[in-house]
């Protein structure tokens, strides 16, 4: 058998098995830039849906934009003809304004998603699909690794959350570039190879010319399953051990205990991330000093990643530190993230204005009501949101919600258990389910 052949039956038989997974009609999205994962991934669905007859999934795509080199605008055009001749409908959208002068690419993949996100709203689909191969898992975790991000730091899910809407997608987690290549070419269909990715200012352009010389591999300390089995075990951690009073202050029982086990460390973190407003967990450098501070068993106060670690003999509270506090001004029926805590939905006529500060001391005395002493209490309030002003609106319409900055934009799939305990700490609802079963979780590995 040719190794073509072999290539195209582990492509076809890699789509059907994702969408065996779904266990809901479902309308795909699939994210197509032009490439070879991307193609390889749209052109596998649509032959997966033909071939399995499946009248309850179907596809659409799209095309982001993103406007950064001549060229691109004919490239979305190109990806439109040839989703046409599948008979997929297609929408492209552009990234539009002006671009920062540095970290492109992080900005690059922050509005990708947004642009994606809204595309899923016009095409009415339940779900995103990307084309991340195998290839890029292996650069994802050495990547990660290289950052000493701290305890936790790891590959992507093959099912993500994005904003606590739609869930990403990736079943071709566990193939490799040159298979989809090879899978394409016997379909005769070319594919754009995007010039960036041999630009080496970027760090997973020089990530994956080092693993190309080098063979390097991360893999083996790292796997979906494992951390799946860690958020579990987190989340029964943080079950025990703790509480959050008034959406402002965790307070953790026994929180020496986090130092003797890998997972509930996790979970103390991530906890200290959602309190300070952090979209990321606190690098390995800032988690060393944190384990000191815990390991000396003292009473006393420690600053870190914009949280108070103060350690009282009734537990340890954690809380933001009243440093860098915006103000946020919202339009009538805007939203706003304020201090990445919260979410502010501004349902009057009228002009807010949030920033921090206790409402004539309001915040401190229901804290202490909760139990909270008054030292913490009186420091935690005035990192609380607060309506300084209002121009003509009843602040009574202005709505006020705790948001988790570690989870409520990137929910990885492993993670959920986790997610969902601290949400329910912070009296937030459940996340939405994804449509597919935990077959994906095999795929990962």
């Amino acid at each position: 058998m040719a190794a073509e052949t072999q290539a195209s039956l582990a492509v076809l038989e890699t789509a059907k098995r994702f969408l065996s997974s779904f266990h809901q009609p479902a309308r795909l999205l699939v994210a197509v830039s032009g490439g070879s994962d991307s193609k390889g991934v749209l052109l596998a669905l649509t032959r997966a849906i033909e071939a399995t007859g499946d009248t309850s999934l179907s596809i659409c795509a799209c095309t982001v934009d993103h406007g950064l080199r001549p060229g691109s605008a004919d490239e979305a055009q190109a990806m439109a003809v040839f989703c046409a001749s599948l008979g997929v409908p297609h929408v492209i959208k552009r990234w539009e304004g002006e671009k920062p002068a540095t970290g492109i690419q992080a900005a690059a993949r922050q509005e990708r998603y947004h642009l994606l996100a809204a595309a899923a709203d016009d095409l009415g689909a339940t779900c995103i699909v990307t084309g991340h191969t195998l290839d890029d898992q292996r650069e994802t975790i050495l990547m990660r690794s290289e950052r000493g991000q701290g305890p936790g730091a790891a590959g992507m899910a093959a099912a993500t959350l994005y904003d606590g809407r739609f869930w990403l997608l990736r079943p071709f987690l566990g193939l490799r570039r040159a298979t989809i290549r090879a899978f394409l070419a016997e379909a005769q269909v070319a594919w754009f190879d995007d010039p960036s990715n041999a630009n080496m200012r970027f760090e997973r352009v020089r990530t994956r010319k080092r693993l190309a010389e080098t063979g390097t591999d991360a893999r083996g300390a790292w796997d979906a399953a494992s951390r799946t089995r860690s958020s579990a075990r987190a989340a029964a951690w943080l079950q025990h051990h703790a509480r959050v009073h008034e959406n402002l202050v965790a307070q953790i029982t026994d929180a020496g205990s986090a130092l003797v086990d890998a997972d509930w460390r996790r979970a103390l973190l991530a906890m200290a991330s959602v309190v300070g407003g952090r979209a990321h967990a606190l690098p390995a450098q800032t988690v060393e000093r944190l384990a000191a501070f815990l390991k000396s068993d003292q009473q006393g106060r420690l600053t870190a990643g914009r949280v108070v670690f103060d350690s009282r003999s009734t537990g340890l509270y954690l809380y933001r530190e009243a440093r860098n506090l915006p103000l946020m001004t919202l339009r009538p029926g805007e939203a706003g993230i304020w201090d990445g805590r919260f979410r502010v939905h501004n349902g009057g006529h009228g002009l807010v204005e949030v920033g921090a500060g206790d409402d004539q001391g309001l915040q401190r005395q229901r804290l202490i009501a909760a139990g909270v002493p008054p030292g913490v209490a009186g420091r935690a309030s005035v990192s609380s949101p607060h309506l300084v002003s209002t121009e003509g609106c009843d602040s009574s319409q202005t709505r006020i919600e705790p948001r988790l900055s570690l989870y409520d934009t990137f929910l990885p799939g492993f993670d959920l258990m986790m997610a969902e305990m601290i949400a329910g700490l912070f009296g937030r609802q459940p996340y939405v389910r994804s449509p597919v079963h935990d077959l994906l979780t095999e795929m990962e590995r």
